[in-house]
């Protein structure tokens, strides 16, 4: 009795083994590198290329002042021994107050920035979404994953992504 309840087991496990093999070869799985598609796909270059532009000159400024007040942090110690100590107390304050306000420009510019990047990166992800949104509907994909630790070049669809991003109206 025990060896025909074994057997039958047996039988139903090679059964539920091969339906499920069945299954998952019917499967259609794809893969997106998503590192690779903010890197590579024109709006996020775009994007980037529109950040530099918005920000280079604000960083360009800010480096400006920074080299200046380094130049007048020297002059003051090349001019110390020659100055009067009050003369050397009102520069040295001086000095403070500028170097605390480009701590603050920097700090706020920063600050900017990673907004500025965040809101762009938002945007190209919620388009990278749509795009594999669609290629998902349009191919008849059971699942198309952006994160994994390896995938084969079979599942892989980043290139469809790209490419349909890159021939995409653009809405910017």
């Amino acid at each position: 009795m025990i060896t025909k309840h074994l057997k039958l087991l047996a039988v139903a496990g090679s059964m539920i083994a091969i339906a499920a093999t069945a299954q998952a070869q019917a499967l259609k799985i794809g893969y997106v590198d998503s590192q690779r598609v903010l890197k590579e796909a024109t709006p996020a270059k775009v994007a980037l290329a529109r950040m530099e532009a918005e920000f280079s000159r604000r960083e360009k400024d800010l480096n400006n002042q920074e080299v200046n007040l380094k130049a007048a942090t020297d002059k003051l110690e090349v001019d110390a021994p020659t100055l009067a100590e009050a003369e050397i107390h009102r520069r040295q304050n001086q000095l403070t107050v500028q170097e605390r306000e480009m701590q603050g420009k920097r700090r706020e510019f920063k600050e900017d920035l990673k907004q500025r990047r965040e809101e762009e990166t938002y945007g190209i992800v919620a388009r990278v979404n749509k795009v594999i949104k669609e290629i998902f509907d349009a191919e008849h994909y059971d699942l198309i994953l952006q994160e994994v630790v390896l995938a084969g070049p079979r599942v892989d669809i980043t290139d469809k992504v790209i490419h349909s991003l890159n021939t995409a109206p653009t809405t910017r």
